[in-house]
């Protein structure tokens, strides 16, 4: 392996800082759970989470439909030393960032730490360990940290984006840049939620591979921390290496899968109310890997004779 470049350790060093030491692959998510019951005027309600106080309810465990893509690390034994060896499942490039730790008899010259971009449903081979003493056993930790899409990718998309919902519709944008109520992460800056009411459906705004799928939740709540990961969502990995987030999407309703290629204005959901939301609506935005942190882009959508035209918030603009 070539040595890593100052710069390069760096940032590496500053992905890691924060994460335990890991010196297997996590734990696989816990099953996720449903509860069905009936609320105080007896409608009935599907839920992710028990309902409060002493009301009585079923529950039952949900089979996944699809295994969510991961990058897993693991030691290779060889007669030289060990092989960090990184796999990707995503259909998408992966930026993973490592770093050993707790070494003992360690060769003196093998790299601290790295940072690579592993290809698509890919092995690769991240770093050989070396002992410093060939005739006792290397012993060492590893942590590491990874982000879908390679930092290199540049935003050039070809055209304008379609609005992503049915042509001729129109929707209100409750919120767009400069706004930042609740995007006021670099990751989130430049979304844009509509409001929609929950089964509308939602079209692919630009073609590219479906990255990664998640529908396991079925409700909302106004706690970042807790609800922020419990929207139903699919990410779709464009061509120019930029990524399109769809969130809060409704349970059950997501028609396609990962690995799947889809084209500009195909059905791929319905708008929902899941995850942190104050209320039904589709939070879309374009997504880049900025060297190891989620960045959004500013994005123009086609208007009516497919100039490229921008949103704000109170807009109401028809999908042409």
């Amino acid at each position: 392996m070539a040595p890593l470049r100052a710069a390069v350790a760096r940032t590496a060093a500053a992905l890691c800082a924060a994460l335990a030491v890991a010196a297997a692959p996590a734990d696989s998510e816990a099953q996720p759970r449903l509860y069905k019951y009936r609320d105080a005027s007896g409608a009935r309600v599907y839920s992710d989470r028990p309902p409060d106080g002493v009301r009585e309810f079923e529950e039952a465990t949900l089979e996944r439909q699809r295994e969510p893509a991961e990058v897993r690390v693991y030691r290779l034994v060889e007669d030289d030393g060990e092989w960090l060896v990184a796999q990707n499942t995503y259909f998408a490039p992966v930026q993973i960032a490592y770093e050993l730790a707790s070494m003992r008899n360690v060769a003196p010259d093998t790299p601290r730490r790295g940072l690579e971009v592993l290809p698509p449903r890919s092995q690769t081979e991240l770093l050989l360990v070396r002992p410093a003493d060939p005739a006792l056993p290397v012993e060492f930790e590893y942590r590491f940290r990874f982000l879908p899409g390679d930092p290199r990718a540049v935003h050039a998309p070809a055209r304008p984006y379609r609005l992503p919902y049915a042509l001729a519709s129109a929707f209100r944008v409750s919120q767009a840049f400069p706004s930042t109520i609740t995007h006021s992460t670099l990751e989130s800056r430049h979304a844009i939620d509509f409001e929609m009411p929950v089964g509308t459906a939602v079209h692919a705004a630009r073609e590219g591979v479906v990255i990664e799928v998640a529908s396991d939740y079925f409700d909302a709540g106004l706690d970042p921390a807790t609800d922020g990961p419990r929207a139903n969502i699919v990410r779709i990995l464009h061509d120019d290496g930029t990524m399109a987030l769809y969130a809060h999407l409704n349970w059950n309703s997501i028609r396609v899968v990962p690995g799947q290629r889809v084209e500009r204005g195909e059905s791929i959901a319905d708008s929902g109310n899941t995850g942190f939301s104050t209320g039904p609506h589709l939070h879309f935005v374009v997504q880049r890997n900025a060297d190891g942190r989620m960045e959004s882009v500013p994005v123009q959508f086609a208007g009516p004779a497919g100039e490229p035209i921008e949103v704000h918030t109170g807009d109401r603009p028809v999908a042409y």
